[in-house]
């Protein structure tokens, strides 16, 4: 007497149907979290008021770039990681010389390289000199002798009689700035992080259903 034992459906078939329908669903997931995250990560700079400029230097990638893995990753990351860690972490900002911090007052303008105007630059475009002036209480100052054009800023004057000139403080002195914290990155991370597994869960029934 000869038995033979047939296993219908295939089991091998079946793990390996379910070991592919389970690497669409993982790869799938992490693209959707990465992609949600820095969704998450670009309206909260906005939010912060930090411009859409800064929010868009927030990327994401998934991996691998093509097919699919139990293994699949996603990664987030920002092509600004200084401004963004620095409006992330709050930090205490010195002077790199251990001498003042200046900061721009309106009257001083903006700088033609973007960014923070500093006190050589400002004296270098407007051919006036900054004088110092130290105060016990409050910031110390750099001021000129000048006049105010229509935006509020200090030039030259061409007056030979001397009016309208006035001693306008072009920079504020201080020694180290607080800088405030404004995002809060590991927030939005950690839900992502979260909500991982539901994704997975979600793309594989998903994928079952079709």
């Amino acid at each position: 007497m000869k038995l033979k034992l047939a296993i219908d459906p295939d089991i091998v078939a079946l793990m390996a149907a379910e070991v592919a329908a389970g690497e669409r669903a993982v790869i799938a997931a992490m693209r959707e979290a990465g992609t949600g995250l820095k969704s998450a990560w670009r309206t909260q700079i906005t939010g912060a008021g930090l411009g859409t400029r800064l929010a868009n230097s927030i990327r994401s990638a998934s991996f691998p770039k093509s097919g699919e893995s139990l293994n699949a990753a996603a990664l987030v990351w920002s092509n600004a990681p200084v401004i963004i860690g620095a409006h992330d972490t709050g930090p205490l900002i010195r002077s790199k010389n251990g001498f003042w911090l200046a900061i721009p007052t309106p009257a001083a303008g903006k700088s033609t390289r973007g960014g923070r105007i500093t006190p050589g630059e400002w004296e270098r475009r407007t051919g006036l000199r900054l004088r110092f002036i130290y105060r016990r209480r409050g910031p110390s100052l750099l001021v000129a002798e000048g006049r105010l054009n229509t935006k509020g800023r200090a030039v030259a004057s061409k007056s030979k009689t001397g009016r309208g000139v006035v001693t306008a403080p072009i920079f504020l002195l201080v020694p180290q700035v607080k800088l405030q914290k404004r995002l809060d990155l590991a927030r939005d991370a950690e839900r992502a992080v979260d909500g991982v597994p539901g994704l997975i869960v979600a793309n594989w029934v998903e994928g079952q259903l079709r």
